[in-house]
């Protein structure tokens, strides 16, 4: 079987064939040339309707996937259209090049998908290109998958934000959460009220309105918005961030505390302590789990404010929302006859103030929480941290898609079973 067969089998380009196929020993390429079939008129890249030649371009070289590790470079003299229904001479549309790139669609797609699996940099070495060809070929990759995603069955959403560059650089992110398809769906720059209502304003009323459930941390732009925007979804707080919270009260108490026995000569109590009060109890081993008891029997805040943390915990547990309600209801009265733990009281108002929020995580049937946001939130950490080559935000956000989006990507031959 000739390998012009096998090309034939493996790629087919519509009006046009494989004239000739050579190997370049030299340079370690397979070379194919290109004819238009006889008879076949060109198409505008304008408006691709079809139109007379004018005249022929120079060779054009473009990359193909490479076959056994050897790179495969198609020629063709490209034709300028004079095209009546533009009225204007054009280069003529191809079925295999992406604009005045020189990579084909199915290279690019190749690559698209091998990103997917490592970095740019890496994808760049490994198949001999340089990184601007890697980058364009996931940005057509990620505009085709964006063209081509259906929007219409999404019922729950996340929202949520990221920080990059350092400092107060937030992006919004909202991932669609069912449970038969999780992605990310928009991006939004900062994490104000305009922000959401960009994304609202991108999925259009009717879209909205199929939203049953959206959850979100207590970020007071997206509570407000979510009220106005998406009033008919049950609107779940962040189970993660509530945590988190309560989390940042307990080891305050604890460096409060800490800076009064230093001042009053006793440095040592709670000296390497931070962790022993903030993980729970059943995680603790051997020397930890001893150290934490001998704690426990000191009259200490943060030990009153650590046993608050571990009674809050079986909130969780409640599977009817009028029983958490009353636990909420019991634990923040508890909390607030302490004059001596004012960042638990604190805490305990926000519950309060958000009482209605937290028990929708109930009345969905636990069946949606931020555990699905935040593991696809530091996967969007990660894909920025590896980001120290990407030269511009359209260049970040395409690569948060092309590795969270779970876009569709064009049909390849180059599969690896």
């Amino acid at each position: 079987m000739q390998i012009k067969t096998l090309f034939n089998y493996a790629i087919k380009f519509k009006g046009f064939i494989v004239e000739d196929i050579k190997l370049d020993r030299s340079r370690n390429e397979l070379v194919v040339q290109i004819q238009p079939r006889k008879g076949s008129k060109p198409k505008c890249s304008g408006c691709e309707s079809s139109g007379s030649v004018y005249d022929h371009l120079k060779e054009r070289r473009f990359i193909l996937p490479p076959m056994w590790g050897i790179k495969v470079i198609l020629i063709y003299k490209m034709r300028r259209v004079d095209c009546r229904d533009c009225g204007k001479v054009l280069v003529e549309q191809v079925p295999w090049s992406i604009g005045k790139s020189p990579v084909t669609k199915e290279f690019a797609t190749l690559l698209a998908n091998w990103t997917r699996k490592m970095s740019w940099k890496d994808a760049a070495y490994f198949f001999n290109v340089s990184w601007d060809i890697v980058a364009s070929s996931v940005i057509w990759a990620v505009e085709w998958g964006l063209a081509h995603r259906s929007l219409e069955d999404i019922t729950a959403i996340g929202v949520d934000e990221i920080q990059y560059r350092g400092g107060h650089k937030y992006l919004t992110l909202v991932y669609q959460i069912d449970k038969h398809c999780r992605r990310l769906i928009w991006i939004g720059k900062e994490h104000k009220k305009k922000t959401l209502q960009a994304f609202c304003d991108f999925m259009g009323p009717d879209r909205c309105k199929k939203i049953e459930f959206v959850c979100s941390d207590m970020w007071k732009p997206y509570i407000a918005v979510i009220a106005e925007r998406l009033s008919q979804a049950v609107h779940v707080l962040d189970r993660f961030h509530i945590v988190a919270n309560l989390n940042k009260a307990v080891d305050q108490t604890r460096r409060d505390e800490a800076a009064r026995l230093k001042k009053e000569g006793k440095p040592a109590y709670l000296k390497k302590s931070r962790w022993l009060f903030l993980k729970k109890k059943k995680n603790l081993r051997g020397k930890s789990r001893t150290r934490l008891r001998e704690l426990l029997d000191m009259n200490l805040r943060v030990v009153k404010a650590y046993l608050f943390k571990e009674d809050f915990d079986h909130l969780w547990t409640y599977n009817h929302p009028n029983w958490a309600g009353r636990f909420i209801d019991a634990w923040t009265r508890d909390v607030m006859r302490h004059r001596s733990l004012p960042e638990l009281k604190k805490f305990a108002r926000t519950i309060r103030d958000h009482k209605e929020l937290i028990l929708n995580y109930f009345r969905a049937k636990k069946k949606f929480s931020s555990g699905i946001v935040e593991g696809f939130n530091n996967k969007a950490k990660l894909t920025i941290r590896k980001s120290y080559g990407f030269r511009s935000d359209k260049i970040r956000e395409i690569a948060l898609y092309h590795t969270l989006g779970n876009l569709p990507l064009p049909l390849t031959t180059h599969r690896f079973f």
